[in-house]
């Protein structure tokens, strides 16, 4: 729990633009989080205005924070200190539900590999019913601007 405290501490986010609740699980080859968005979110005033839907720009931020961020700052932790550039490279994802004001989503996300300050993942959305959401591939750059 302290591990998953520190790696949220790191995130370099604030709300409103922090898209990461919880972390359920976090090791060399992956991680699991949460996220609920608040009812109130800035992006669904305009996004259908009579039936607000999360638009997929944001579903891909939390995919990045929770499944390429969170992973990347569980990787770097021995040389981290308290700056990492991040970029994010590419992705590459399809959508399959919507997700509405109010749910809950899970983010699981899978290392394909890590090298040369690249860290790129498979990942996948759930929502609160098990069902999925949407999936794909997304890469950054993740790279310590100070080293321990």
């Amino acid at each position: 729990m302290q591990q998953f405290t520190s790696i949220l501490e790191k995130l370099p986010y604030s709300k409103p633009f922090l898209f990461v609740d919880t972390l359920h699980h976090i090791d060399e080859n992956g991680v699991e989080g949460s996220y609920t968005f608040p009812k109130d979110s800035f992006f669904y005033t305009g996004h259908f205005k009579q039936a607000p839907v999360t638009p997929g720009v944001i579903l891909t931020e939390v995919m990045a924070q929770i499944g390429v961020v969170c992973l990347g700052i569980f990787l770097l932790a021995d040389a981290l200190t308290d700056d990492l550039s991040i970029a994010m490279t590419s992705t590459q994802i399809d959508f399959y539900k919507p997700v509405f004001p109010g749910e809950t989503i899970i983010v699981r996300s899978t290392k394909e590999y890590f090298r040369f300050h690249k860290l790129r993942c498979k990942v996948e959305m759930l929502n609160s019913r098990g069902e999925l959401v949407c999936r794909g591939s997304i890469s950054g750059m993740m790279k310590p601007t100070t080293y321990a």
